[in-house]
Order: structure tokens, then C-alpha cells, then sequence
């Protein structure tokens, strides 16, 4: 987030706000509630045909429980971000913490479609202010080569995380229920809020922006709008419709992000050959991996007709 280095340039005093033998632990603790982030986007995948069998979702429908989670997780991600550097990245992180570990909590007791993919859409939204804010309190905590090493290890939650959120699927599905993927979140989540608040200094918030609500708003309904029309592009009328009304949303988003004062995201940025390259990787890499993982979720536990030619 472009925002985090300004963050921390107006608080130059902060690293010295905690002793250097707790931001260790408090590194730990964030990457930890990172680590929850990351490991609900591949955990669900292989409960998700006992899941489905239990809900009443529809093996056509079924990917919509991991897409209520990552739409609003990636379009309010901006205005997480943005809401970190103006109220503090702390408070902004014990309240995505909050809303991620309820979320979590009513998952597990979901009893129909419709509450499943609500608390999921609620676990999003948490960990769309989570996730960036925690990540500016790691910049914030730490300087110099200390920085560079803490966000090494941030960077190598994310693929342990998606990694370690299938065989933990698999064990939690096998075992005790595919609601205990969600109710492992719910100790995580506590812990993780007893703890912060002892070893993380609060910090300032900026206090002299505005929030972009309607960036935010434009870019999750852009996306939405995006993965309802690839969903739907068998369906020749209505997967075309939804992808025009995508294009149509995020070049809005563009046009407003270019007027504000106080933009989600510099559009600028994306002129740069390094960003497009690494935007274009992580799209690659993540859409391969996804789709992976919830192809072979099915492909992998459906029985094998063995009497077949």
C-alpha cells in the first residue's frame, strides 16, 4: 500500500514507542493474524463437497463461498489501507480483527446458503482492513535492516499460509466437521486480540484526509461484477453483460481515483513496468492456484468408477 510509507513518515518517534525485545513478538502475533487471512482462502477448498452436501449448494454454485470471501477482501483492501494511515493502524486492525473472528465464528454455524455466504462476506470485509493495517504497523514498528527482515517473513506467510490451508483442510474435514474450519479461527482471533494491545503501540493516525468510500464502493462492485461475468460466460448473455458492466464500473473507478484529492491509489503507479509485471504475475499465480485447488477438491474425493472402459 502506497500509503504505509507515508504512515510512517509522520510518525519518525514510533519505532522507539515499543522495546525492540517485544516487536518481535508483536511481528509474530501480526503474522500470525495473517496468516489466519491467508490460510481462509485455500482452507475451505477441500470441505468444500461435504460442505456443499450439507448447505445445499450446487457444485456450479459451491465457488461462491470462496468467492464472498475474496471480493470484498480485495476491493475494501484499498479503503483498509486508506482508514489505517487517518485512525491508526492499530485500532483499524482490532476492529478488521473483531469483524473477522465473528464472521468466523457465525461460518461455523451457518445452516443455509444464504448465512454461509453472508459470514463469509463478513470475513472478507475483516480482513480487507486487517491485512493492510497490520501491515503498517510492521513498517511502522521496525527500521533499517530490521524492516527488511520483518517483511521477509510477512512475505513468507502468504505462501505458507495457502499451502498449510489444505492439508489443514483436509485434517479439520476428516476429522472433527468442515465447521471447524471456520471455528479455528475464533481462539486465533482472541488470542491474537488479547495480546496486540500489550505489545503494539497505538500510534496517530494522520487525521488530514478523507476516506475515498466511493473508490471503495466502485472498486468491489467493479470486481464483483468481474467474477459474476466469468462465472456466467457460458451463459453467452448474461456472462458478457456482467463483464461490460465490470469494464464499465472500473474505468468510474479510474475516472474518480484520477479527480480526488485524496485517492485510494495513485494511478500512476501502474504506469510503472515493474508494477504491471508483478500485478501480472500475482494474477497469473494466484488465478492458477485458486482454480487449482477447487478443481481438484472435487476431482480428488469424487469416487472412481472403476468399472468404466
Amino acid at each position: 500500500m502506497n500509503h504505509h510509507l507515508a504512515t510512517e513518515a509522520h510518525h519518525p518517534s514510533a519505532p522507539e514507542d515499543a522495546p525492540a525485545s517485544g516487536r518481535w513478538f508483536a511481528l509474530a502475533l501480526l503474522c500470525l493474524a495473517q496468516f489466519m487471512l491467508i490460510l481462509d482462502v485455500t482452507v475451505i477448498n477441500v470441505a468444500l463437497p461435504d460442505l456443499s452436501r450439507d448447505i445445499g449448494f450446487p457444485p456450479t454454485s459451491a465457488a461462491w463461498t470462496i468467492a464472498a470471501y475474496a471480493i470484498p477482501f480485495a476491493g475494501l483492501m484499498l479503503l483498509g489501507g486508506r482508514s489505517a494511515d487517518l485512525l491508526g493502524s492499530r485500532r483499524v486492525f482490532m476492529a478488521g480483527l473483531i469483524v473477522f473472528t465473528v464472521a468466523s465464528f457465525a461460518a461455523g454455524f451457518a445452516t443455509d446458503a444464504t448465512m454461509l455466504l453472508a459470514a463469509r462476506a463478513a470475513q472478507g470485509v475483516g480482513a480487507a482492513f486487517l491485512s493492510p493495517s497490520a501491515l503498517s504497523t510492521v513498517t511502522r514498528l521496525f527500521t533499517g535492516r530490521s524492516r527488511h527482515r520483518a517483511l521477509a517473513i510477512w512475505g513468507a506467510i502468504g505462501g505458507s499460509g495457502a499451502a498449510v490451508g489444505v492439508l489443514l483442510g483436509g485434517l479439520l474435514t476428516a476429522g472433527p466437521g468442515w465447521r471447524w474450519i471456520f471455528f479455528v479461527n475464533v481462539p486465533i482471533g482472541i488470542l491474537v486480540a488479547m495480546a496486540v494491545p500489550l505489545v503494539v503501540p497505538a500510534g496517530r493516525g494522520l487525521g488530514d484526509g478523507k476516506f475515498d468510500v466511493i473508490g471503495a464502493i466502485l472498486a468491489t462492485l467493479g470486481t464483483a461484477s468481474l467474477v459474476i461475468g466469468i462465472t456466467q460466460i457460458g451463459s453467452l448473455g448474461n456472462g458478457m453483460l456482467f463483464i461490460g458492466a465490470a469494464i464499465v464500473i472500473l474505468g468510474v473507478f479510474a475516472a474518480v481515483e484520477s479527480f480526488a484529492a485524496k485517492p485510494l491509489v495513485d494511478l500512476r503507479l501502474l504506469t510503472r513496468p515493474p508494477i504491471q509485471a508483478g500485478a501480472l504475475l500475482m494474477l497469473v499465480a494466484t488465478g492458477l492456484l485458486v482454480g487449482a485447488f477447487f478443481l481438484l477438491s472435487f476431482a480428488l474425493q469424487k469416487p472412481l468408477r472403476l468399472d468404466r472402459p
